[in-house]
């Protein structure tokens, strides 16, 4: 048996690089389009896991394995968005201001075969209080777009969290402990 192809289901550039930091490169980028918007009352952990799994499904293929992923950050119960503009951005950063919220990082690993593993990372952020001039500075820096809960945690972000506990790599976008746990035991050769 050859070694197994890998199919990355999302075109985030985010994730390619974290998955590189496991010597591990896709053999094809296949973004799954799927309806997004969590159910009536879901909770974030499983709106995660759901999401997960049906991009996985979605970018299905019998040539080999499809990796996929989805990042929720929740305050309490409630899902975040992902920022599209700078209203939904100050929002977000406005809720996050001075206290702690969860970021589930789902990832899903669908066999060719149909089968499919599983693993969450949930890890605890806390944000220090942000005056009304650290809001503005960064929507300013545009960094928000497009981004789970309205912030990156891989830039000028990072310089205004209190404290991390948890997964570093799953805020970003790809718990790398959880994905080097998924493929090892799917069979890739991963050191």
């Amino acid at each position: 048996m050859g070694k197994p192809t890998l199919i990355l289901a999302s075109a985030s550039p985010r994730r390619r690089e974290l998955i590189a930091r496991l010597g591990v490169v896709p053999d094809a980028i296949a973004p799954a389009d799927i309806d997004e918007a969590p159910a009536k009352a879901e909770l974030p952990r499983d709106y995660a896991r759901r999401m997960a799994r049906e991009k996985a499904d979605a970018a299905a293929s019998d040539d080999g394995f499809v990796l996929a992923g989805d990042t929720v950050v929740a305050a309490g119960r409630r899902i975040l968005p992902k920022a599209e503009d700078e209203a939904t951005a100050r929002k977000c950063l406005e809720l996050l201001s001075g206290r702690r919220h969860r970021v589930l990082s789902a990832i899903a690993l669908r066999a060719p075969d149909g089968s499919m593993r599983e693993r969450l990372s949930e890890t605890v952020v806390v944000f220090k209080r942000l005056s009304a001039q650290e809001v503005d500075d960064y929507i300013s820096s545009g960094e928000w777009d497009g981004k789970a809960g309205g912030y990156a945690i891989q830039g000028i972000a990072e310089g205004l969290i209190r404290r991390i506990q948890g997964s570093h790599s799953g805020v970003v976008g790809l718990p790398l402990y959880e994905t080097r746990a998924l493929l090892k035991a799917a069979g890739f050769d991963i050191a």
